[in-house]
């Protein structure tokens, strides 16, 4: 279809960062219409690959480096403009990493993380996602996801997770 803009889909890459007893480690961002939880993760800058970028981003976020990354388990695209106007949408492609708790420590200043709009970071635990009322959660069936992964192991192939 000439003459239709093609989207521009911002690609990233997310760690479900999983413990033995079942925590989760999420970020909150903060946007002037909503706050949404979501993985920890982030863009790919030009030429890095998906797990660069993975290993890049959680030294960034939340101060963890030298993790074995697991499988691919998830995609997730979704379609909403970016406040900078660069991107139309981003499309994650998440990771399972298998870790012991750990205090996260960020290699970014909060300053830094605040401005790319990322607030806070904090475990939860299976329990409190199933119970969270009215969080918005990124994608927005975060924990039936984990109770399926808990429930069945890491899927043979990436599960697109919608929005």
């Amino acid at each position: 279809m000439s003459g239709v803009p093609r989207l521009r889909i911002r690609k990233s890459a997310r760690a479900l960062l999983l413990t033995p007893d079942a925590h989760v480690l999420m970020v909150r961002f903060e946007f002037p219409d909503r706050t949404v939880w979501a993985l920890p993760g982030g863009g790919l800058e030009p030429g890095e690959s998906h797990l660069d970028a993975l290993h890049r981003e959680l030294g960034e976020e939340v101060g963890l480096s030298g993790v074995d990354v697991g499988p691919h388990i998830w995609n997730r695209e979704h379609i909403i403009p970016f406040f900078d106007g660069r991107w139309d949408g981003q499309q994650d492609q998440v990771f399972l990493v298998h870790t012991e708790r750990f205090e996260p420590n960020p290699r970014l200043s909060w300053d830094q993380l605040r401005a790319e709009r990322l607030h806070e970071l904090r475990w939860w635990t299976v329990d409190e996602l199933r119970s969270a009322d009215g969080i918005n959660f990124a994608p927005r069936r975060m924990p039936e996801l984990i109770d399926r992964l808990l429930a069945d192991g890491p899927p043979p192939a990436p599960i697109d997770t919608g929005v």
